[in-house]
């Protein structure tokens, strides 16, 4: 059976890249497909060879690559993909548009729908360069809405990380979703059942991460906190931070790994789609305290694995820190429930189901 894998882009490393990697390991012999490709910047790949499209010819376009959206689907309609009896896309905006031959199955991996085109203020908040362009790009984003839909049939499957990203794939594009929770490779965190006197807080720095929530609760409470990841928010937020919160900037897995693993709770207040960090926690048999919306619901007991807010406030924080803070935590049943739940063993033994069922 010949075998497509294909994804949107590879110019970064993030958590849709991570599950393209383990879809890589987990079919070696399968060809890989994506628009544009920058080996410095994501996955290792080894030494297997990337097909790419039109756009890897152009100067600059893997470093600017948001600004090559309004191509994307026309450069995937052009991979010619016919051959293929089984093709897998990793996607959360343009695979899914791949051309597919009357006999072959096309199962996508959806970790979102296509955030830019259906949310698109929440989207350009994060990324206020583009903001003073709106109106243009309002113009261009109606038409590509219009392709969004129509390509969004193309998959025979799809399966999404979350109960969220499924809800939002049938509304949006009309098709249902199975929901597969992604794994981690729990290989590469170690567990801890005697815990530090910091928290810990590991997220990108941009707007919707909502750290903003979570320094100023802990301003207020003077608990120590520890805050990993950069971004364009940096500067903002150390301004706002007292001396008891200390920024480490981007710390190596090794360095992260320790500190998931030592923390007292790790913090999350964001509206995730899906959320790695939860459960990259959890494994290091860490507690979470977390905003109780969006993909924890798949991932977190409140009570046994965490406890949630219902508001994204500082108040509402600093009450579930106290309730975590009053709780004795089973730091091994913590990591239990993460292994038997999302690790790659767990993943793959669902997906393996699915595509045999998609294939025949």
């Amino acid at each position: 059976m010949r075998v497509a894998l294909v994804h949107d882009y590879l110019t970064q490393r993030g958590g849709a890249e991570r599950v393209f990697e383990l879809l890589c390991k987990r079919y070696p012999k399968a060809d890989i497909f994506t628009s544009l490709y920058d080996p410095k910047r994501t996955i290792d790949l080894g030494d297997r060879f990337v097909n790419t499209t039109l756009l890897q010819r152009i100067p600059g376009a893997s470093k600017y690559f948001r600004l090559m959206a309004p191509f994307y689907f026309p450069a995937f309609r052009s991979l010619d993909l016919r051959d293929y009896d089984l093709i897998i896309s990793s996607s959360t905006s343009f695979a899914k548009a791949v051309r597919k031959g009357p006999g072959s199955r096309h199962v996508c991996f959806c970790h979102n729908v296509t955030r830019f085109l259906w949310d698109t203020q929440t989207y350009l908040r994060e990324y206020g360069t583009y903001h003073r362009f709106y109106p243009l790009l309002e113009n261009v984003f109606h038409q590509m809405r219009n392709l969004d839909l129509q390509y969004a049939q193309e998959p025979d499957l799809y399966i999404a990380n979350s109960s969220v990203v499924a809800k939002r794939i049938q509304q949006i594009y009309g098709k249902p979703a199975l929901v597969i929770n992604y794994p981690i490779d729990s290989s590469k965190f170690l567990f801890a059942d005697h815990k530090a006197d910091f928290y810990l807080a590991s997220a990108r720095l941009i707007s919707y991460k909502r750290m903003d929530v979570i320094i100023e609760a802990f301003n207020w409470l003077g608990w120590p906190l520890l805050i990993t990841g950069d971004g364009p928010e940096r500067s903002r937020l150390e301004a706002q931070a007292l001396s008891n919160i200390r920024f480490l900037g981007h710390v190596s897995d090794a360095k992260r790994t320790q500190l998931m693993a030592q923390a007292r709770s790790v913090v999350v207040a964001a509206l995730e789609d899906y959320g790695l960090v939860p459960v990259e926690a959890n494994v290091s048999g860490t507690p979470v305290i977390s905003y109780g919306a969006g993909g924890v619901l798949d991932t977190q007991v409140p009570g046994k694995t965490g406890v949630f807010f219902n508001r994204q406030t500082p108040e509402a924080l600093q009450t579930a820190l106290f309730a975590a803070s009053d709780m004795t935590w089973d730091y091994g049943k913590i990591r239990q429930h993460a292994m038997s739940r999302f690790s790659e063993e767990a993943f793959f033994d669902q997906v393996d189901q699915v595509m045999e069922q998609a294939c025949y």
